[in-house]
Order: structure tokens, then sequence, then C-alpha cells
């Protein structure tokens, strides 16, 4: 019984040392990706809306975070293991654990948990949360964008983003724009109508997809609707003093998904997808399919060589620590990287290919926690 109590007490020890060390790692280094993440992905609209609400800003961070979590929390546990372990080691802890008949397998028992709890974790994460929040950010970009609709003009350039009509804008002042030609298009795409406005403001209307155009000192110049291009047939409009004209925003939001990445599918999402696929596009999925299992096990790959690395390095310091723990994550995930770059080769198998780093680090693990074992 007292055994079996100190038994209790060393995994209750080893496992509070792994998770608070693996937490703290883990938030470091989601917030350097994250804002890593948000200077990617935000720069241009930010730029373009200085005055997006801060609110608007800490929601996509939130939604930055899952994608993040992925690639965090293995490193994050990697860290702890070779701190945690490397700390024992200096203190003489695991000689005394020995001497009294406790072997260093049997201290790791704890961590082998934690690890295939993580990996479920990671597995959830990378099938579902990510997915969904990725498409979740995709949306939040296309949001904020639209939230202050003049930057999607620039000055002296046509936007084309809107079905049936072309946008000329000649400048910008604020939220004003000026000197602004709107071309109608037909459904041959050729200019059918054309506007001159002195200036215009847009007023958002999300939930209809949809700019409202409000064009002051306007004038109209409508084209014939057999023969457009014949230019004796131009018929001079009306000209107004203001006026209100719809832009439909259903091209713009369909570039966002018809330029969705495979990553912002859901597990079943793209199994159903993979099933009505071929060719290079199937081997993308393939590839994609693989890398979520193969990473989702790579706290397991980092538990089996973390615990001998630390526990040879001998050393309790952070430094040391972490530096170690950039080098095996950077192995492992670079490998994970350059199987990736190969997913549309199908000489190269990528779908295989992206495996190779569990089966080298189960390996070499193995091989260390065993050589370890046995001293």
């Amino acid at each position: 019984m007292p055994r079996r109590n100190g038994m209790k007490i060393i995994d209750r020890h080893v496992a509070t040392g792994i998770l608070v060390t693996a937490s703290l790692g883990v938030l470091i280094l989601s917030l350097v990706l994250v804002l890593g993440n948000i200077f990617k992905e935000l720069l241009n609209v930010l730029v373009n809306n200085p005055d997006v609400p801060i609110l608007t800003v800490l929601g996509f961070m939130a939604l930055v975070l899952p994608f993040s979590l992925t690639f965090t929390i293995p490193w994050g546990f990697l860290t702890a293991i070779l701190l945690v372990f490397g700390r024992m080691s200096a203190d003489s802890e695991l000689i005394a654990l020995r001497a009294n008949g406790v072997s260093v397998p049997r201290v790791g028992v704890p961590v082998f948990v934690i690890a295939g709890l993580l990996t479920l974790l990671c597995f959830w994460i990378n099938i579902e949360v990510a997915p969904r929040a990725e498409q979740a950010m995709t949306r939040a970009v296309v949001d904020i964008a639209t939230s202050n609709p003049t930057a999607l003009f620039r000055a002296d350039e046509v936007v084309d983003a809107f079905p049936d009509r072309r946008v000329y804008v000649g400048g910008k002042s604020g939220d004003s724009l000026r000197d602004i030609l709107v071309f109608e298009m037909n459904d041959d795409q050729r200019v059918s109508k054309m506007i001159f406005a002195r200036e215009g403001r847009l007023t958002p209307d999300l939930e209809n997809s949809r700019l409202l155009f409000r064009l002051f000192d306007a004038r109209f110049e409508q084209r014939d609707s057999r023969n457009p291009s014949d230019f004796s047939k131009i018929q001079q409009g009306i000209v107004m003093k203001e006026g209100v004209f719809p832009l439909a925003l259903d091209k713009f939001f369909k570039e966002f998904q018809s330029n969705r990445r495979l990553s912002s599918y859901t597990l079943e999402e793209l199994l159903q997808k993979l099933s009505g696929a071929d060719g290079k596009k199937r081997l993308e999925m393939l590839v994609e399919l693989n890398k979520r299992f193969s990473t989702s096990l790579s706290c397991i790959a980092f538990a089996l060589i973390a615990i001998p690395l630390g526990v040879t390095t001998h050393r309790k310091e952070t430094s040391v620590g972490f530096a170690l723990s950039l080098v095996v994550a950077f192995s492992y995930f670079f490998f994970i990287l350059m199987a990736d770059t190969f997913r549309g080769n199908a000489a190269a198998h990528p779908h295989l290919l992206i495996w190779v780093p569990n089966v080298a680090f189960f390996a070499l693990g193995l091989w260390l926690f065993l050589r370890l074992a046995r001293r």
C-alpha cells in the first residue's frame, strides 16, 4: 500500500510538472503564431481600414487560435518533457527513484497517458475545430473588408468584383469617392449603360449581400440593347442630382468560397469531396486527410523521443531545453511541410510520404527509450 501511494505521488508530481510547463509553452507559442497569422491575413485590410474595431481584431485572433494549436500543443508538450525530465535528471531525482526500484519507463507512464489524451485533442482540432475556425476566419476577413466598403476601391483603378458592374474611381477622400464611372454589363459582358458621377458614397447592406452606391450629380448614357458597340446609337440619358444604385456582392463572396483551401474542410466534408474527385485533386485531398491523422500522433512521437533526450542532457536550464525542443520540433514539422509540398506530385506518393516523420521519430524514440531502460 505505501508503495502504491508513493507511485501516485510520483505520477502526480510528473503529471503536474508536464501539464503546467506545457500550458505555459502552448500559451507563449500560440501568441507568437497568432500574431504572425494576423499580420499575414489582416495587414492589407487593416491598412485600408484603420478604424476596424478592436473587438473585431480580437475575434479574428480567437479564430486563428485553433489552427495554431495543431502546432503549439505538440511543441509545448515536447518542451515540457525536455524541461521536466532534464531537471529531474540534473537534480538526481531519477537516480533516487531507480535506487528505490522505480524504472524510467514507469516514471514515464503519466507522460504517455497525457500524450494519448493530447493526441485525441489534436485529432479533434484537426478534423473539426480548425477547419470550422478557418471558414469563419475567411468570412471575418470579408466582413472586415466590407465593413468599410470604400476600401474595396482604389484611385485610378477599375473594380470588377461585382457580377454586372465595373466601377472606376478617379480619387478618394475619406469615405467619399470622386470622378466615378459605373459600367453596366449585359449577359455578353458588353457595356449596356454608363453612369458618370461627380461624387459617390457607399453603404453596406450585407444582409442582402450588396452595397448601396449613392451617386451625386450623375449623368446616364444608354447603349443600344441589340448593338451596344454601335456608338452612333448611344442615347444620352437623364441627369440626376442624387440616386442610389445597388452593387451585388455575390461574386465577391463566391471568390472567397472558390479559393477555399482544403484545410478549411471538416473531415466529413473532405470525405464527401474525396468520393467524387479524381486525378491531382484527389491526390491533394488524400495528402490533406493523411496529414491530419499523421500530425495528430506527433504528441506520442515527441514523448518517445523527448524522455530519453531530457534524461541524457542532464540540464535544467530553460534555454537548453527550449533550444533542444526547437531542433526536434523543427525537424519533425519540416518533414511534414516538405511532404506537403509534393501533394500534387503522384510520383512522390505524398500521401505516404507524410507519414515518414512519424515512422522515423517512433523508430528513433523507441530505440532511445529501450536503450535508456536498460541502463
